[in-house]
């Protein structure tokens, strides 16, 4: 038979081993319960601070691209290529005809990603060059050929009875544009390529398109067609009134060296064939450009004219002006304007696909990235385009 355990009456104390039980008791459920709400509030502060910092990283670290790296594959993969050298990206990735892809090329080259080569293009365009206002033809093969009908068919008169002769045949010439490399060839170290927060692809594009553009505008112009484009400055050049076709005729100044009035430019206006002055430009560097800038005519009346807004070229008799660097400056016997239809004058064959080959081992601890382009040029009519000569004869 158990013993009944004795409870204090009203009004009565509870023995001491009792008191301290229900004291332990109360002691820790209270502990407990500050136990849960100390975590509670460590494991919100804990979610706050991870909150702020992922905030914070990507604040600090922009991306290298606008767009997102899921979305657009090829950039992802040109960026690790461009950093580390990883190229298994770039070799699952399917070739497509109609644009300019990514993938590895024949010869072990690498074709730069649309938008890199978007941005190399777009800045080329931009530049003061003869590309502006030239014609520009898309090949795939190492050399583009342009035909030109240059002579005139012969014609005449005749009655129903007479006899018709024989008529004289128009010829037919093949220009051939031999498309050339051009190359650059920056190079970053290794260390900057690992920080993530580097827009190497934004750095490379704007390299690579200064190179190529002062390299172009150059060879446009000036080119001895030896491995690199034929400039229309480097053709033989002969007095307007003798020109034969292969030659790019000019106008004399009258003087040595200098031009005294506007004659001779209107004299070159009218030196080129209706047919090609409704889409004609003067070209010119920005020195000559001041020299003529202060002619007048018979009148007084300047005959250069500043664009009426923003982007739009000077005139020069109502026609625009380019202004090239590369042409030469006012001398003796120079030619330093040029005017003509040069869309049709002077065509520029190119191949799509702008390569970067990545060399870690030449400049260490910088990487080399050999970046190149394929493009000719030459004089396509040489009807269109004429030259005034600062000189005599």
């Amino acid at each position: 038979m158990t013993k009944p355990e004795a409870t204090p009456r009203a009004g009565e104390d509870m023995s001491p081993v009792q008191d301290l039980k229900s004291a332990i008791t109360d002691f820790v459920s209270e502990f407990k319960q500050f136990s849960n709400g100390v975590h509670a509030k460590l494991q919100q502060q804990e979610d706050r601070m991870t909150k702020y910092d992922r905030k914070s990283l990507m604040a600090s670290r922009p991306a290298l691209s606008g767009a997102d790296m899921i979305e657009a594959p090829h950039q992802k993969a040109f960026a690790a290529y461009l950093r580390s050298g990883e190229d298994e990206g770039l070799r699952d990735l399917p070739l497509e005809g109609k644009a300019m892809s990514t993938a590895v090329a024949a010869d072990g080259g690498y074709l730069v990603d649309p938008q890199t080569s978007d941005t190399i293009k777009s800045a080329l365009t931009a530049t003061a060059s003869i590309r502006a206002i030239a014609s520009i033809v898309t090949v795939e093969s190492t050399s583009y050929d342009v035909l030109i009908d240059h002579t005139e068919m012969g014609s005449g008169w005749a009655n129903e009875a007479a006899n018709l002769s024989e008529t004289a045949t128009p010829q037919i010439d093949r220009i051939t544009i031999p498309v050339n490399e051009l190359s650059a060839m920056p190079k970053i170290s290794q260390r900057l390529l690992d920080d993530s927060a580097f827009d190497i692809e934004g750095w490379l594009a704007g390299r690579i398109a200064d190179k190529f553009a002062r390299s172009e505008a150059s060879a446009f112009v000036n080119g001895d067609g030896v491995d690199k484009p034929k400039g229309f400055l480097d053709y033989p050049t002969v007095d307007e009134m003798i020109w034969t076709w292969g030659n790019i005729g000019y106008v004399v100044t009258g003087t040595a060296g200098a031009i005294d009035d506007g004659d001779p430019i209107i004299e070159l206006v009218y030196a080129l064939g209706a047919e090609y002055r409704a889409n004609a430009t003067f070209v010119m560097n920005s020195k000559t450009a001041g020299t003529v800038r202060k002619l007048k005519d018979a009148d007084g009346r300047f005959l250069w004219s500043d664009g009426l807004s923003q982007g739009e070229p000077a005139r020069l008799m109502g026609y625009p002006v380019l202004i090239a660097e590369d042409m030469p400056d006012v001398g003796t016997d120079t030619t330093p304007i040029a005017f003509g239809d040069f869309a049709n004058g002077y065509t520029i064959a190119e191949r799509p696909d702008v390569r970067v080959l990545r060399d870690p081992f030449s400049a260490k601890p910088h990487v080399l990235f050999y970046a190149t382009k394929r493009v000719g040029g030459a004089v396509s009519d040489f009807n269109a385009i004429k030259l005034l000569k600062f000189g005599t004869a």
